[in-house]
Order: C-alpha cells, then structure tokens, then sequence
C-alpha cells in the first residue's frame, strides 16, 4: 500500500482550482452605471465660433442648450444647420423634456440681425432663460 504524500500549496486532486469571479463583474457593472448616470451630457452647438468679449461675463449652467451662429448667419445645433427657422422647434422640443437655458453662440462678425432672430425664436419657444455667449479675453 504505497501513501501519496501533497506538498503545502498543492491543490489537491479533489479540489478545484476555479477562481469566482462573478462578484468582481458585478461591482465593475455597477461602477458603470454610477459613471454614465452622474456623467452630464453636454451637446455643442457644432460650430467653431469666435466670441465678442464682455466684462460682465459670468458662468452658466452646463446643462443647457448651445445654439452657434455663423459669420454668415447660417444657424447650427449638435453640429446639423437648423436655420433660423428650425430655432423654435427644436427649442420647444428640448424644453420640453427638462428646463434648461439656452445659450446663443454667435460670432463677433455675426450680423446682429441674425443674432436677435434666433434669440426671439427662442424666447418664442417658450425657453425663459436665453443668453450670449461672451469671451472675458483682454
């Protein structure tokens, strides 16, 4: 009758060797919700702009909706070209869903008629809060 003899550490040939790791994915699933829901989402207006300087610039909300207006007043929103009719629609439409201030991104060669358009067509959609965007650069 010969005895075998399992050195410390060995895992013997009853035991398994597998490794649980189902708690592990769980604690990485729940990590990733907590990451995508306090994540805010912000969606820019899709234009390159270069803003008028203002003195009395203060920070906003970064919850919000960006509207970029063009040198040559073409009217942009999450990188499409809504025109300045498109303005109310899709202003009305975002509100809808939760109160947020919109932010009129207009270039400093804008003309100021296409300015004060798309800011009517805004206020017009209902939004309460409308704001140009400014730059405190010296």
């Amino acid at each position: 009758m010969s005895r075998r003899f399992q050195r410390f550490g060995e895992p013997s040939s009853e035991e398994s060797s597998e490794i649980n790791i189902s708690s592990l994915i769980d604690v990485v699933f729940i990590l990733l919700i907590f990451f995508v829901i306090t994540t805010v989402f912000v969606e820019e207006s899709g234009v390159e702009i270069n803003k008028p300087r203002a003195a009395s610039q203060q920070d906003l909300e970064k919850n919000s909706i960006l509207i970029g207006i063009t040198p040559a007043g073409q009217v942009f929103y999450g990188g499409r070209e809504i025109g300045v009719a498109g303005v109310r629609s899709t202003v009305s439409r975002l509100i809808r869903q939760e109160e947020m201030p919109v932010i009129i991104q207009a270039d400093r060669s804008t003309p100021t008629e296409a300015t004060v358009q798309v800011l009517d067509e805004a206020k017009l959609a209902g939004a309460k809060r409308v704001f140009v965007s400014t730059t405190n650069d010296k």
